[in-house]
């Protein structure tokens, strides 16, 4: 029987939906290697949990299917549901503690979002200027 782990990330409006299967370490963010990924930035940010775990990762070829939102949302849903899936995988309660010592944000998913718009208003917050003159 083959082991497969599947698990799901959340961030703003993007989700990502990460499966782990035995291999030889293959990364892939929709269906492209993460080597390819870009900008930089949410590239570094997707491999913080991949290189917390070290060499273990080169038995598990990860597929990340992520849709919605931004960039930097994507990236930081993905970085999510990699390092569940890890946890997960390992079964290892030393790693998910390196996690949340790292990042609370490695393991738990971010709820903030957007306040809706007010009435009066052009946003959540911003109001428009009254004048008296």
């Amino acid at each position: 029987m083959v082991k497969v782990v599947n698990t799901s990330g959340k961030r703003k409006t993007a989700i990502a939906r990460a499966t782990f299967r035995s291999g030889k370490g293959c990364v892939r963010i929709n269906r492209k290697p993460v080597e390819y990924y870009q900008p930089e930035l949410a590239r570094l940010k997707i491999m913080e949990p991949l290189e917390l775990v070290g060499n273990r990762i080169n038995r598990i070829d990860v597929s990340v299917n992520v849709e919605g939102g931004g960039v930097m949302g994507q990236a930081e849903a993905s970085r999510t549901a990699i390092a569940r899936g890890l946890v997960d995988w390992f079964k290892d309660e030393e790693l998910r503690a390196l996690f949340m010592s790292y990042d609370r944000a490695l393991l738990v998913n971010d709820t903030r979002r957007k306040e809706p718009k007010h009435p009066m208003g052009r946003g959540a917050r911003a109001k428009r200027q009254k004048s008296y003159r």
